[in-house]
């Protein structure tokens, strides 16, 4: 993984594409969200400049080596819906992890299931890449379902894993290992 290219990856009736400034809707939306913005780069501001300098960290993630992140997006609209990325803050170890969001209101639509298969087969023919690795609040049955739908087995409960907006939380470990 010497040179980083971020593909548009086919997710079924979801494809995985580059942030761009007509995004800026979704990261306003989302801004507001009780949750993403705890978890996530999303500013509390809906500003369109807080939402333009989140899409600029996007790009940055990609140039600085930390990641692939991707907007999911509407394969026939191509209006984003959420947020993927494939992390690779432990590639030296073979493993990366991902993390996602969809706005509230493009829950419950498949874009998770179909986003995350796709990132975990890409994810897993990139070099170097053996496991990859996610984390799901228990309370978060939409987002577990998901995982487990895409592939990934639950490997157990981490507890006080994580801060989240202050507090310690547990999280559900998930992953999922290349054939090899």
């Amino acid at each position: 993984m010497d040179t980083l290219d971020l593909p548009e990856i086919d997710a079924g009736p979801y494809r995985l594409r580059a942030f761009g400034s007509f995004d800026i809707p979704l990261i306003q939306e989302v801004s507001s969200d009780s949750l993403i913005p705890l978890i996530s780069s999303v500013p509390t501001s809906n500003s369109e400049k807080e939402a333009l300098a989140f899409i600029k960290r996007q790009h940055h993630r990609l140039t600085e080596g930390a990641g692939y992140s991707f907007a999911i997006a509407d394969a026939v609209s191509n209006k984003a819906v959420g947020q993927i990325g494939l992390w690779l803050k432990d590639h030296s170890q073979g493993r990366a992890n991902i993390g996602y969001w969809v706005a509230p209101s493009h829950r419950r639509k498949g874009a998770v299931t179909h986003a995350l298969g796709a990132l975990a087969s890409w994810g897993l023919d990139q070099e170097g890449i053996h496991r990859l690795e996610l984390y799901v609040e228990p309370w978060n049955e939409g987002s577990w379902r998901a995982a487990e739908r895409s592939g990934f087995l639950r490997e157990g409960l981490l507890r006080s894993w994580q801060d989240v907006g202050g507090k310690r939380k547990d999280m559900y470990m998930y992953a999922q290992l290349s054939a090899t």
